[in-house]
């Protein structure tokens, strides 16, 4: 199963990967992290007694609960919509609004994403799409009926799941590229970097982490099964290099 959205640092093209390296027994509990566009959770196979979505982006999470319990209304309040860079002016003006109801904020976070460049949110696309159809939104209702959504931070989300029986998956922003994604009040830095590595070494379940191939990621796991990946990247061909370069960072 997709995403129901494209999201920067996105695991379409990764998904295989890591879901071959999960644990094959012992899971009770899976867990993302940083959740995105949650391409992982939707590839793997249910076979967790719980699982659970998380994103420290309220608005990306806002969006993940309404397509959850209400993506009909998502698509009502979608429909005759135009792909026009003045409704993402507009959208991107108003979606923090304390007025609108969580389904209209919904709605304008969802627009704005698929009209935005490289669903960066932040600059209009100008791509030939149409916006207004979301009648696949209800294939995704089932899908996480079960699962748990959190807008934590990670170490109170970390804190909070971890158990011998629990499985992380953690996403976080690559290392050099934080200031692409939307963490919130609080710019994703090299200290949070480093945090995320310690806490991980003392967790009870398991983990495995994706990140760019960079030396001080190896560095900061060290002792960690580290190994190094590539995969395909349009961007990458675009620059004249073949493939990019990627870890796959587990405890286990």
């Amino acid at each position: 199963m997709d995403s129901f959205i494209s999201w920067i640092g996105g695991k379409k093209l990764l998904r295989n990967a890591v879901c071959e390296r999960f644990p094959v027994s012992g899971v009770e509990k899976y867990v993302e992290v940083f959740g995105g566009a949650a391409w992982i959770l939707f590839h793997k196979e249910k076979h967790a007694n719980l699982e659970v979505y998380n994103d420290i982006n309220s608005h990306l999470v806002n969006l993940f609960k309404c397509v959850k319990h209400h993506p009909n209304a998502i698509k009502e309040e979608l429909e005759n919509t135009l792909n026009s860079r003045e409704y993402y002016s507009n959208c991107k003006e108003l979606y923090k609004s304390e007025a609108l109801t969580d389904i209209q904020r919904a709605a304008k976070y969802f627009y704005m994403i698929r009209a935005s460049f490289s669903s960066k949110v932040s600059t209009y696309g100008a791509k030939a799409r149409d916006i207004s159809n979301a009648e696949y939104l209800e294939a995704f209702k089932s899908r996480l009926k079960k699962v748990v959504i959190e807008n934590k931070s990670f170490p109170s989300l970390i804190k909070q799941y971890d158990r011998s029986h629990t499985l992380f998956y953690c996403d976080p922003p690559y290392f050099g590229t934080e200031r692409y994604y939307d963490t919130g009040d609080i710019p994703f830095d090299k200290a949070m970097h480093e945090q995320l590595a310690d806490i991980l070494r003392n967790i009870k379940g398991r983990v495995i982490v994706s990140y760019n191939n960079d030396d001080y990621i190896k560095e900061l796991y060290h002792g960690f099964n580290i190994e190094e990946i590539s995969r395909q990247n349009n961007l990458c061909l675009k620059a004249g290099q073949p493939q990019y370069q990627e870890l796959l960072i587990r405890n286990y």
